[in-house]
């Protein structure tokens, strides 16, 4: 069973950068492929990025390419989002999230609160 923890969320102006970092536990971490969500205020869950094993990595959204980045280190067994340019849209709860071998997002973090002020 994979554990997942966030953190690096905080409050940051317009144009600011964050960089958040997940810690895995588990002994399947590096077969993973792990993934960012968020939900906005009154929005649904919806889907940011995500990398493979491998790296391979897979946007959600068309709209964060550029300003965005997802790597991991199998190494330390954390997943990282450096999200640069963040706009007030960007104002969620971000959970990292882990997919089964079988294509399921089955293990989730607790979330943390990511706040642009304009």
């Amino acid at each position: 069973q994979v554990q997942l923890a966030e953190t690096g969320g905080g409050l940051v102006q317009a144009g600011g950068s964050l960089l958040l970092s997940c810690s895995a536990s588990g002994p399947t971490f590096n077969s993973n492929r792990m993934g960012w969500f968020r939900r906005a205020p009154g929005k649904e869950r919806e889907f940011v990025v995500s990398i493979g094993n491998l790296g391979t990595r897979t946007f959600g959204l068309d709209s964060l390419k550029g300003r965005f980045f997802i790597s991991r280190d199998n190494a330390k067994n954390t997943v990282y989002l450096q999200m640069n340019m963040l706009q007030v849209e960007d104002t969620a709860v971000y959970y990292c999230a882990a997919q089964t071998s079988g294509g399921t997002w089955e293990y989730w973090g607790q979330g943390t609160q990511v706040t642009v002020s304009s």
